[in-house]
């Protein structure tokens, strides 16, 4: 009965120990799961703009949707890497300005109207991206009707393609008014006095010609100079802003280039050899070539200036016919069959339009093959092609001209396209599919024609066989593996009079000399250690870039900000150098000048010869034969004739001066003199003001952790 009522007196202390752990754990849980969430958060971030956290999926949306208008754009449904590199630093520069800006915006009260958007779209102001979407081919003048005609289709009558696109112009179209606004109010904010002026033309047209003496450093050796650490670490605090850097890697590296043998090359030749009777004898020339060759069959009609001088005189001299083949023969790493398929009178270009019905994927081809019939149908009944182009293109770049493709010639256009639009007669409506869907296509122009040759090209190029490479690799893995750090791997090229190349690397960097896309090389070299070997993901320390095995090494690793006293020693020491020395020369200089006016005996006293410059201004950049002295071009400015410098210290030397003449030219119209510098100074505002801005934030860029 005692523990019962015990039991009983504790049960409360007992169910609040249970809830407090409860709660406890639910915090903690909370908190464990918030981290987790915060962690996941700083992990994707790519970047933070004045405080402000860009996220990874935000940027990639930013760079998607800048992708996709390049493809509309450009009819390409696929981006090279290149692209994709600059269309990512396009989204970059959008996102920067966009953080910057917007509270500049609306501290000063800017934005576009509605009014004024539709005067850049369809008024008096059209914005010149409006106006080169939407000018006639023919006559260059802005089409008015065109464009009325597609706003009007904008909600239903157009693809959401082609919407899409227009909402990212319309955005392109604001952005630009708005830092329009933005800088013509930096630009008002500015003013060139007519006394600034004025002074500018006076030291335009103020020439001197004078002599000088030069007392140049290098005469002075670095032994006679006296350096002190005091003095190093006086300079260097006085100096720090001449001492900042980037973030960046200094590498070495050497390759293993992968190159084929001579069994390799001796394969390739014994493999066209041996096709070559099943070639000539073959029907089907593409289905050959294409299942054969290392090389896809290309359909291009070819004029005799556009083949080789060999196959040219084959065809158009010697008098090959359909069907003859010429070779094997060996060109540019491959050998080689050619084969004649077709010779007829073609045209070098043609002029047509095109309504494009794009194939998405897991949807019914069917329905679009049946639009694309009706379509034709509908044009050679006499339905306007320019209005059904605008209403069903989803190419959005032609659509808004109609399907106006304009002229263009041999190689512009993917293959089918261009042989439908190159083999159709004026006026001929065809149908023809791409890898962007079904082509309704008209031929409205066809240009000269000449006689062209259709060749079928069968190639088996002289590469490295799986031999060949692991050959390589595994001498490339036997270097790996014996020098696993700096000091070894420098030791291994000098011995074995390997050639060493090194590289700076910045954290965006996609290049290096010799490499073909070292990317993932520049990033592993960022995550690694000083005197260390550079690993991949996969801890491999033999990077494989194209017909390249690489190995390399971390030199230097140097962070952003002012560099380390003990990094920067030389140079500061050098400068240390360089100023006592223009402190020794200036002394020498002036005791000669304090016993003497006379310029030949000053020039004697200090061993030293006379030179002349004529006709330079306050504005001048150097001196002939002497370099860029801003100090000796300003001090003798500012002399009268005749009269004597003190001693002068300069870039390369210290100088002492004499003016000999003073031309001053005849003062050019003020007004327009105030008109060119307040123009100069507008465009120098639109840089500066936005680069000022860029500087006063602190922007942390991440990219390089994700591309």
């Amino acid at each position: 009965m005692a523990t019962l009522q015990t039991i009983r007196n504790r049960a409360g202390l007992l169910i609040g120990i249970v809830i407090f752990m409860a709660l406890v754990a639910f915090i903690l849980g909370d908190m464990l799961r918030s981290g987790s969430s915060m962690f996941r958060k700083s992990q994707m971030e790519i970047a933070e703009i004045d405080g402000e956290s860009i996220q990874y999926p935000d940027f990639q949306k930013k760079v998607e949707e800048i992708g996709n208008m390049y493809k509309l754009n450009s009819g390409q449904s696929q981006i090279d890497e290149n692209t994709w590199v600059q269309i990512r630093e396009q989204a970059w520069q959008g996102i920067v300005r966009d953080v910057l800006m917007s509270d500049v915006y609306k501290e000063l009260g800017l934005e576009v109207s509605a009014d004024e958007l539709y005067d850049m779209v369809q008024g008096r102001n059209i914005h010149p991206i409006v106006r080169q979407i939407f000018s006639n081919p023919n006559t260059g003048q802005i089409d008015r009707a065109a464009i009325v005609r597609f706003l009007k289709n904008l909600e239903t009558g157009v693809s959401p393609e082609q919407r899409s696109y227009w909402l990212y112009l319309e955005k392109q179209i604001t952005d630009d008014r708005m830092l329009t606004k933005y800088n013509n109010l930096v630009r008002q904010g500015l003013y060139i006095t007519t006394e600034e002026a004025q002074n500018t033309l006076d030291d335009n047209n103020h020439q001197v010609s004078f002599d000088y003496i030069a007392l140049n450093y290098s005469a002075v050796p670095d032994s006679s100079v006296e350096v002190t650490g005091r003095d190093l670490k006086k300079y260097y605090n006085a100096h720090l802003n001449e001492y900042k850097q980037e973030r960046t890697r200094r590498i070495e590296y050497i390759t293993f280039p992968v190159t084929p043998s001579k069994q390799d090359d001796q394969h390739a030749k014994e493999w066209i050899d041996e096709i070559k009777a099943d070639f000539t004898a073959a029907e089907d020339n593409a289905q050959f070539v294409n299942s054969n060759s290392d090389v896809s069959f290309d359909p291009t009609w070819k004029k005799e200036s556009d083949l080789p001088e060999d196959i040219a005189k084959w065809v158009f001299t010697e008098g090959a016919k359909e069907n003859d083949v010429y070779g094997p023969y060996f060109r540019d790493g491959a050998y080689r069959l050619e084969k004649v398929v077709k010779i007829a009178m073609m045209p070098d270009s043609v002029k047509a339009r095109h309504i494009l019905l794009r194939v998405e994927k897991g949807t019914g081809i069917e329905a679009k093959e049946a639009l694309a019939d009706s379509l034709k149908t509908a044009i050679e009944n006499g339905s306007d092609f320019a209005t059904l182009a605008t209403r069903f293109s989803d190419d959005t770049g032609s659509a808004l001209k109609g399907g106006d493709l304009g002229w263009f010639s041999r190689n512009q256009m993917v293959k089918p396209f261009e042989e439908a639009a190159f083999n159709a007669k004026v006026k001929e409506v065809t149908i023809v599919k791409s890898q962007y869907g079904i082509h309704i296509i008209q031929t409205t122009k066809r240009g000269v024609e000449t006689r062209q040759v259709q060749i079928a090209s069968l190639v088996r190029k002289v590469v490295p066989s799986d031999a060949t490479y692991q050959k390589v690799y595994t001498e490339a893995s036997k270097f790996a593996s014996e020098n696993t750090n700096l000091e070894e791997f420098d030791a291994a090229i000098a011995e074995k009079h390997l050639t060493k190349k090194v590289a700076i690397l910045h954290e965006n960097d996609r290049t290096i000399a010799g490499l073909d896309k070292p990317r993932s090389l520049i990033r592993a070299a960022f995550e690694a250690k000083e005197g260390e070997l550079i690993a991949d993901s996969r801890e491999s320390t033999i990077f494989e870039l194209s017909d390249n095995f690489v190995i390399a090494a971390l030199v230097e690793a140097s962070e952003e900000g002012v560099a380390p006293f003990e990094d920067v020693k030389t140079r500061v020491e050098l400068a240390v150098i360089k100023e006592k020395k223009g402190e020794f020369l200036k002394e020498k200089a002036t005791a000669v000048l304090n016993g003497s006016n006379d310029f030949a005996v000053i020039a004697q006293e200090l061993n030293s010869e006379i030179k002349t410059a004529e006709n330079l201004n306050f504005n001048s950049f150097s001196i002939p034969g002497t370099g860029v002295e801003p100090a000796l071009i300003g001090t003798v400015s500012g002399l009268g004739a005749d009269e004597v410098s003190k001693a002068i210290i300069g870039n390369n030397g210290v100088y002492i001066a004499k003016v000999t003449a003073i031309n001053e030219g005849v003062n050019t119209d003020l007004v327009a003199e105030q008109n060119r510098l307040m123009q100069s100074m507008g465009y120098r505002a639109k840089y500066e003001a936005y680069k000022a801005l860029q500087n006063s934030v602190e922007i942390v860029d991440k990219r390089f952790k994700f591309y």
